[in-house]
């Protein structure tokens, strides 16, 4: 179900993927091969440097990246839907 639709906007519905525990570049790792088949993901990672790699992966691929909460992000292949 990566890309289920659902809603009148019919917005994708984020994959979550979990990488806490995980060291980098594991987390980057895991949030680049969910992107493959996703829109947008919703990845946990409580590495302390996985947000600025985090980052580096949206920005250089062109993806939105916002932070939803201290270890959680949403990685959006639409720039916009973090702006």
């Amino acid at each position: 179900m990566p890309n289920e639709v659902i809603g009148p906007l019919d917005t994708p519905v984020p994959v979550e993927v979990n990488a806490l525990g995980m060291k980098c570049p594991w987390p980057v790792l895991r949030a680049a091969r969910a992107m493959r088949t996703a829109e947008a993901i919703v990845i946990a990672a409580d590495d302390p440097i996985a947000a600025r790699e985090l980052t580096a992966l949206a920005s250089e691929r062109g993806w939105g990246l916002c932070v939803l909460a201290e270890k959680r992000f949403l990685i959006s292949r639409s720039p916009d839907d973090c702006a």
